[in-house]
């Protein structure tokens, strides 16, 4: 039986994805052929008696603007019998060929069943729209009992029960599913409006995408289309209080089941309305909260560098749903939308097409018409997090995605960007938290803008690439994956705090993390802290375990790690998970050796300590002392073996005062600093100023005072750009890149003392 059909058999035919995608492919051929406006599909939802049928008549017989409609409708498909959703798909599909727009009446009210057709209609390029009848059970109830003759033959007492089972499993449509459109209809005026719209819609017209009609908080009344079709049930000339089922009501089930002889125009008892109101309280307020979760994990991003920097489309689909595809294969928790102005934009209808092909989750990732700045108010979609087609400068001006967007947050964003970073490369983004005072942050409730920057390819503006997509697209591709891996560090970084502390609520520390002084102020970094080990999955649980295994491990300590930070602390407590990754080096029952996956030099490994409690060097005391020797041996040890292959680097072996990751690590870095992956000041500053603690250092002040001593001041962190050798100055990090690449000065002196350093000359002297 089709859980859709209303309670009518169907025969089992090939599968409805099957049919579905033979559908689809038979509709994409003609459609390609069709000229003229978008057609439409129109997915009614709604339980038997809700006025499916009649909004669609209404519809059909009143359409005088020239758009042709055809009407599905499984009550009557099978030769004017209840027929079978496949039966449906072919006939959708058939319909739509014929250049018609459609309207499909059947239930729909599980996301399940509305799936196929959903990817039928966005397969074919046409706008797919949700008009829900969303009216009180009762009057459904009332009027499938009262109805004689009915298409389908859901009549009399059995459609009470049928209409109440139905409604136990109704799931809201929402745009991530693939409509560009819902309409709520909860009373006439609702339902007026929307069929005078798509009466009056012309062959060339098109309808606002998003969210119309949900907050609706007239009172319903229960006379659901007076003006449209007659009836002297008694139940439709009263009104009665708004009540809208989404999930089950258990109550009333009990009570229908129970008294089966539910009369025409029959009223729910005192008791029902308050278990109605009850259950509409609780419901609401679960929406609510299902809301705020979904919007915390949602980023809006136009598409990077196809307006002003003519970006080839084409290419641009391409890598963005390869981007889109690599980072959801990581993380299954997260919802990305492409968002552009116009209906006609070809860049969605190609990232729609490409993302289809590839079958990624149109849950997870999908495209919306609408203004970035706007999308709550406007489009009815939440999102905290936006994108930002930004310049190099991160300034305010050009126009466009940019301009609209530094207009809407107000002269905030402009100081939190500064605060920030100066400047922005090609390929890379920067992760800006908005103060609550933004306007932007205050109307739509975006908490955070990504500013990134893509490759141009105009003559016109700066750092031209003269179309060298080999190089563009490689760009392109890597400002994508910056966004998306910042989303991911903000998202976690979310869910991290709201373990702890309420959202947005600073956790207290004894020691503040450079990370945590300006709320995560530069998530760039914190990002690939969290890439650092893609093999592992930050477990969100080992952060509300804090404090347990602080306990456990008799080591007292009050620093509130983020689930992001949680990486390095999972491998070591597990290794054997990840054996076989090409990225560690070494087990041991005191440590593991791993490969830093974005090294800041050319060689650049970690020691992790495998003892539960050790954090960081702030945790450290005496007792610990011959497992610090040991890490710091297993150091010495992998140096060697760079040595061996490559003689001219030189290594600096330490800690890190305050580290952004849990589990107490020693770095191994030479000290040429050849890498991609180091990119800002503070990535710099890290290993080149106090806040880099030498091994040897360490050692021997526990060994002499029980502890490390270590500084929270992060303000070294933002300190100028010094040559670590020289101590020159400069301005950026290509320019000091280039000056090192040269500089032949000694090290600093301090450096070559204590086996600071290590090198060919030192190991050969320490083996002699």
């Amino acid at each position: 039986m089709d859980p859709d059909a209303g309670g009518s058999t169907a025969a089992p035919p090939p599968s409805a994805s099957t049919a579905g995608a033979a559908a689809a492919a038979a509709a994409e051929a003609e459609a390609e052929e069709e000229g003229g406006g978008k057609q439409l599909l129109v997915v009614l939802v709604g339980p038997p008696g809700s006025g499916k049928s009649t909004f669609a008549e209404a519809v059909l017989g009143g359409s005088a603007a020239g758009r042709p409609w055809a009407r599905v409708c499984q009550d009557t498909i099978g030769n004017g019998k209840a027929g079978t959703k496949i039966q449906c798909l072919k006939a959708v599909a058939d319909a739509l060929k014929e250049g018609k727009s459609v309207l499909l009446d059947r239930c729909n009210l599980e996301r399940e069943q509305r799936a196929d057709f959903v990817k039928l209609g966005n397969h074919v390029h046409v706008d797919v729209h949700a008009v829900v009848l969303d009216l009180p059970a009762k009057v459904c109830i009332s009027r499938s009992v009262s109805r004689t003759g009915h298409e389908g033959n859901l009549q009399g007492g059995r459609a009470a029960m049928v209409v109440n089972r139905m409604l136990k499993n109704k799931e809201t449509p929402s745009l991530t599913e693939g409509f560009s459109r819902i309409m709520f209809c909860k009373d006439d005026n609702d339902i007026r409006k929307a069929v005078d719209m798509y009466n009056a819609l012309g062959p060339s017209d098109s309808l606002d995408s998003g969210v119309f009609g949900q907050n609706s908080k007239g009172p319903v009344q229960v006379g659901i289309m007076k003006f449209l079709k007659k009836s002297g049930s008694p139940a439709e000339k009263s009104s009665g209080p708004k009540v809208t089922p989404n999930k089950s009501i258990p109550q009333m089930q009990n009570r229908i089941s129970k008294q089966e002889n539910l009369e025409v125009g029959g009223t729910c008892t005192v008791e029902s309305e308050k278990e109605l109101s009850n259950s509409k309280k609780i419901e609401e307020q679960s929406r609510e909260s299902v809301l705020s979760d979904t919007s915390s994990r949602t980023l809006a991003f136009p598409s990077i560098s196809t307006a002003d920097f003519q970006f080839d489309l084409d290419r641009a689909s391409g890598i963005i749903v390869d981007a889109v595809a690599d980072i959801l294969q990581k993380y299954d928790n997260i919802r990305l939308v492409l968002v552009d102005l116009s209906q006609k934009s070809r860049i969605l209808s190609l990232v729609k097409d490409k993302a289809a092909k590839k079958n990624i989750n149109s849950s997870s990732f999908f495209t919306f018409v609408g203004d970035i700045t706007q999308l709550q108010s406007k489009g009815g979609l939440r999102c905290n997090v936006i994108a930002n087609a930004a310049n190099w400068r991160l300034k305010p001006g050009g126009g466009g995605v940019n301009a609209a967007i530094y207009n809407a947050a107000g002269k905030d964003l402009q100081r939190a960007t500064k605060e920030c970073a100066d400047t922005l490369r090609p390929g890379s983004s920067v992760a800006v938290p908005l103060p609550s005072t933004s306007p932007l942050h205050q109307r739509e409730g975006v908490t955070h803008i990504i500013h990134v920057l893509g490759p141009n390819m105009n003559p016109m503006r700066p750092d031209c690439l003269k179309n060298d997509y080999t190089k563009g697209s490689k760009i392109l591709h890597e400002a994508y994956t910056s966004l998306f891996e910042n989303f991911v560090a903000i998202v976690q970084s979310c869910m991290g705090k709201q373990n702890t502390k309420p959202a947005l609520e600073k956790p207290a520390t004894a020691v503040t993390s450079p990370n945590d002084s300006k709320t995560k102020r530069e998530y760039n970094h914190d990002s690939e802290r969290t890439k650092k080990h893609k093999l592992v999955q930050p477990n969100t649980s080992s952060n509300l375990a804090r404090e347990g295994d602080s306990k456990r491990s008799g080591v007292t300590t009050t620093k509130t790690w983020g689930s992001w930070a949680q990486a390095l602390y999972e491998l070591a407590m597990h290794p054997e998970n990840y054996k076989n990754s090409d990225s560690i080096l070494e087990i041991s029952d005191d440590f593991v050796v791993l490969n830093d996956l974005y090294p800041k030099a050319k060689s650049h490994v970690l020691v992790i300590s495998r003892r539960d409690g050790l954090d960081s060097l702030a945790d450290v005391k005496n007792e610990h002392l011959p497992l610090l020797r040991r890490m710091h041996s297993a150091g010495v040890k992998w140096a060697q073996k760079f040595l061996e292959e490559d003689s001219s680097l030189v290594f600096r072996l330490g800690y890190h005062s305050v580290p952004s990751m849990r589990q107490l690590h020693l770095h191994i870095i030479s000290q040429d600093f050849n890498s991609a992956s180091l990119k800002n000041k503070k990535h710099w500053n890290s290993f080149t100023t106090t806040f880099f603690l030498d091994s040897v250092d360490v050692i021997e002040e526990i060994d002499q005072r029980g502890s490390a001593t270590i500084s929270s001041d992060d303000r070294v962190l933002a300190m100028e750009l010094r040559c670590h050798r020289c101590r020159s100055a400069h301005p950026n990090i290509p320019k000091l890149k280039s000056h090192i690449a040269s500089c032949k000065s000694s090290f600093p002196s301090h450096l070559l003392q204590k086996d600071r350093l290590l090198s060919s000359s030192t190991m050969h002297m320490d083996c002699t």
